[in-house]
């Protein structure tokens, strides 16, 4: 997985947080398959097409937080990530 302080995309943009489908047991092995970034300010209250309870691991940069509920549109319980 790539550290926290390197989220950002080819062109440079910072990246706040990067969720992962694919996981594995094997720290070398995770942050794996599909990518989703979010950016700096993004409020998604329903995930995009496909990634509904997809997400296995994720990376939060620093001087970012993601929350994230069990339920769509922001029901629900929730809990946040940071680096």
């Amino acid at each position: 997985c790539p550290a926290p302080s390197d989220l950002r995309t080819i062109n440079g943009t910072r990246v706040c947080a990067q969720l992962y489908s694919d996981d594995s047991a094997y720290y070398d092995d995770c942050c794996g398959g599909s990518v989703l970034l979010v950016s700096p300010g993004t409020d998604m209250p329903y995930m995009p097409s496909g990634w509904a309870a997809k997400v296995s691991s994720l990376v939060v940069g620093t001087r970012c937080q993601l929350t994230v509920w069990d339920r769509r549109g922001k029901q629900g319980h929730s809990r946040s990530f940071s680096a």
